[in-house]
């Protein structure tokens, strides 16, 4: 009865030294990978300055189409498809039909000023502007 005590022992010890030792031979190289992931995740994680999204466009190329269609109907509507979630009201001002709203891109540090009762941009700047010339709005 010893005999088979003895040799269960040996064999549980034998099982868990070996698990153990290829856990930590998997835990290296698992540990590696991941590390590998982080540096690839980062290099994606800073985009350059001029990549082209999902509408094929650049973010210059997406400021000059709303420009080009400063003052006509489907302006807003363009301003909203290129730059959805990215637009902060900074401030409201006298103008178009009524009051305009000033809407501030902080991606390409742009500010559109915006009327809702026609649906069109009605001007467009760089930089963070609180209140366009009145001529500018009209």
């Amino acid at each position: 009865m010893n005999l088979k005590k003895i040799a269960t022992i040996a064999a549980v010890t034998g099982l868990v030294t070996i698990g153990s030792a290829s856990f930590n031979v998997i835990n290296t190289h698992s540990t590696q990978a991941v590390a590998k992931e982080v540096k690839v995740m980062t290099a994606q994680a800073s985009p350059k300055p001029e990549m082209k999204d999902s509408t094929g466009l650049t973010p210059s190329q997406k400021i000059a189409m709303v420009t080009k269609q400063k003052g006509m109907f489907g302006g807003g509507d363009a301003l909203r498809r290129y730059f959805f979630g990215d637009l902060e009201p900074i401030s409201v001002q006298p103008g178009g039909a009524g009051m305009v709203v000033n809407l501030y891109n902080k991606a390409t540090n742009t500010t559109f000023a915006y009327c809702a009762t026609y649906d069109v941009v009605v001007a467009v700047k760089s930089g963070k502007i609180t209140a366009f010339e009145p001529s500018e709005v009209k």
